[in-house]
């Protein structure tokens, strides 16, 4: 309850905020962008104290008690102005029946994905969290008590360079009492609904269009490009292939790279099991809707805003804050070219904005952004994305990968860019300003790569495609128009959205039905044991598995967490991973390893076993048994080689 409690605190202080901050607007835009407000207080203002408090529950109640005396200095300073009393001027019905459906979709999903308890005790995920949500666990629940700057529980040590402050959502709950599987869904639900309910805000003050609006959500979240073609194929030559979508690994028509199919579904494989993804888009939706309104009113105050939203950006999500970079670039050189009067004006307005956010985003790159990708070599020149095999040569066409990835919405953003109707130059400026910034993303992500695994240039691109979709479903209802007394018109437009959808429909469908277990009784009852009786700053010896409990339910440190996340994170785990192994096969001989990494456990499972040849008569003999359930063992080393369970 307390968890709730400290949520609700700051989602109420962020409302209050934006509603002194932004007090012209409609009540239902400043309900939004108050609750992306108070989950950004929530991520920060804990963590600024941490500095000085470490990560604990009187961080969190210094941290809500900012965020009060934030938002009732800006309410009395406010005092006098106007209050827009109207929620919003688009239709009810048009945000009630696209996001209510959607948030009860990922409420769905959050459930059913983050360690949903199964009859037989065990602790079970969907298909798309089973190989991420270890991670997002392991750091929500480390930083407990942790000091600041925090580093790896997978690599006692490391700072923590990947961006963190999304999982600390959920540390903030524990910290107040809630339930960990509680937390993450409570908290990913909401995300999730902001960031549906904010791209609908956005998609209509872009085209004030209902059917542009709907077009471009249900672009935006059933996407999955032509994959279907080759799911189709296969169910013509094997009629169990359409079974297979929905009972194998991976099947689906959006991520097979095999076939070189990688456009992945934005609600399956981005936001529910990348929560660091999901926090960024919950900060970058309201970002882009602050630049589009502070450019079309050249309001300095919606750039200071702006600026100081954006510089909050880089450790909740780095990709998310380097794509509002460039879009911003972009939309600040296409209304330097296109004014025609106070460019002057226009460009101190960026620069104000530019300022703060690089004042506020400094720090934060310098600490923890910048050393990890320059250290781990992950910069680097690769073009086409995850199309180049490595050696320079594209797998498929340039053209024909991009269509049968994204789908033939590809074909239509150049045109869409470009549209707009006479005695409209507002909404056409708009778009071709969303464009050139979508350009420089696209353009960046397909010659930079930014991390050991291509593959997440994804983030850029996606952000590039949410950008570009206003302006692609107002294109759509006017092309629509234009068509008008064609025979075939509906039929085109019904083959054009199946085309569009049926892939990621196909996604969403089996998403609903996977179903793994990623803990079972022992290994959950053994991190039960560890989190009550060990002190929070204990190392425990374990294996490399990504399922590891010790880590993930626990929050315990371990000597090397697995290489699938340290690796991609661009970090060098080869001498902890050498000492791991010789701990675990050659104990006797480890002295003076069980003292420099301060183990004073040891957690001896099947995958130990499996992965490396322990020496387990040692841990009996030297150590203390102290739980013993299946195949899984914990040993306590207290006064081993000198070592210490206390903390």
């Amino acid at each position: 309850m307390g968890g709730v409690l400290i949520l609700g605190g700051f989602l109420a202080c962020g409302v209050a905020l934006m509603d002194a901050l932004l007090p012209g607007r409609y009540r239902l835009t400043r309900l939004w962008l108050g609750l992306c407000a108070g989950l950004i207080e929530m991520m920060w203002l804990p963590a600024l104290f941490a500095f000085a408090l470490r990560f604990t529950l009187a961080a969190q109640l210094l941290g809500l008690g900012t965020a009060a005396v934030l938002a009732a200095l800006a309410q009395f300073l406010s005092r006098s102005a106007f209050r827009e009393r109207r929620w919003t001027d688009m239709p009810v019905w048009l945000p009630l029946a696209l996001v209510v459906p959607f948030a009860i979709l990922c409420g769905c999903l959050q459930y059913t994905h983050i360690l949903r308890p199964g009859t037989d005790g065990a602790l079970y995920v969907g298909q798309s969290t089973y190989g991420d949500l270890c991670l997002h666990l392991g750091i929500a629940t480390s930083l407990r008590g942790a000091s600041f700057p925090p580093t790896y529980s997978l690599l006692p040590g490391a700072l923590l360079g990947y961006p963190f402050l999304g999982d600390s959502l959920v540390t903030s709950m524990l910290l107040g009492g809630s339930p960990l599987a509680f937390s993450f869904v409570l908290t990913g639900t909401l995300m999730m609904a902001l960031v549906g309910l904010g791209f609908v805000i956005l998609c209509w003050d872009l085209t004030k269009s209902r059917a542009a609006t709907v077009i471009a959500f249900v672009l935006m979240f059933i996407n999955g490009g032509l994959g279907f073609i080759y799911a189709l194929d296969g169910i013509g030559r094997d009629a169990t292939a359409f079974r297979e979508i929905f009972t194998g690994f991976y099947r689906t028509p959006t991520n097979q790279p095999a076939l070189n199919l990688r456009w992945v579904n934005v609600i399956c494989d981005m936001m529910i099991p990348q929560r660091t993804l999901l926090a960024g888009w919950t900060v970058l939706v309201p970002a882009l809707w602050l630049l589009c309104q502070a450019v079309k009113e050249r309001q300095v105050k919606l750039f200071v805003v702006l600026g100081v939203w954006a510089g909050a950006m880089p450790m909740i999500h780095t990709h998310s804050f380097l794509a509002l970079g460039l879009i911003s670039a972009g939309a600040m050189a296409y209304t330097l070219i296109a004014s025609r009067e106070d460019r002057v004006g226009a460009l101190k307005c960026f620069l104000v904005y530019g300022f703060i956010a690089v004042a506020l985003a400094l720090p934060q790159l310098l600490t923890w952004s910048i050393p990890q990708t320059v250290k781990g070599g992950s910069l680097k020149f690769r073009f086409n994305w995850v199309n180049n095999d490595g050696s320079g040569h594209l797998i498929d066409g340039y053209c024909w990968f991009w269509i049968k990835n994204v789908g033939l919405i590809w074909l239509a953003m150049i045109p869409a860019a470009l549209c707009g109707r006479r005695g409209e130059d507002a909404r056409q400026g708009a778009f071709r300003m969303l464009g050139l910034g979508a350009l420089c993303v696209y353009v960046v992500a397909e010659l930079i790569q930014f991390q050991p695994n291509e593959y997440d240039n994804n983030k850029l691109f996606y952000v590039a495609y949410m950008a570009m979709l206003p302006a692609v479903g107002w294109y759509l209802v006017g092309l629509w128009n234009r068509l008008r007394g064609l025979r075939w018109r509906a039929l085109l437009a019904a083959a054009f959205m199946l085309s569009a959808t049926l892939s990621g429909a196909l996604t969403i469908g089996r998403e609903l039905v996977s179903n793994y277990q990623l803990f079972n009784v022992n290994e959950i009852e053994a991190a039960e044991y560890i989190e009550e009786n060990t002190p929070e700053g204990a190392v425990v010896l374990t294996g490399t598995q990504h399922k590891n409990p010790v880590a993930a339910l626990a929050g315990r440190s371990i000597v090397c967490g697995t290489p699938s996340y340290l690796y991609f994170h661009g970090i060098d785990y080869t001498d902890q991973y050498q000492a791991l192994a010789q701990m675990l096969e050659f104990p006797a001989d480890s002295a003076e390893l069980f003292e420099k990494y301060g183990v004073g456990y040891a957690f001896i499972s099947s995958y130990e076993r499996n992965d490396f040849t322990v020496d387990e008569d040692w841990f009996r003999e030297n150590g203390q048994l102290v739980y013993a359930g299946g195949d899984v063992c914990v040993y306590a080393l207290d006064g081993v080689h000198g070592n210490s369970t206390e903390s």
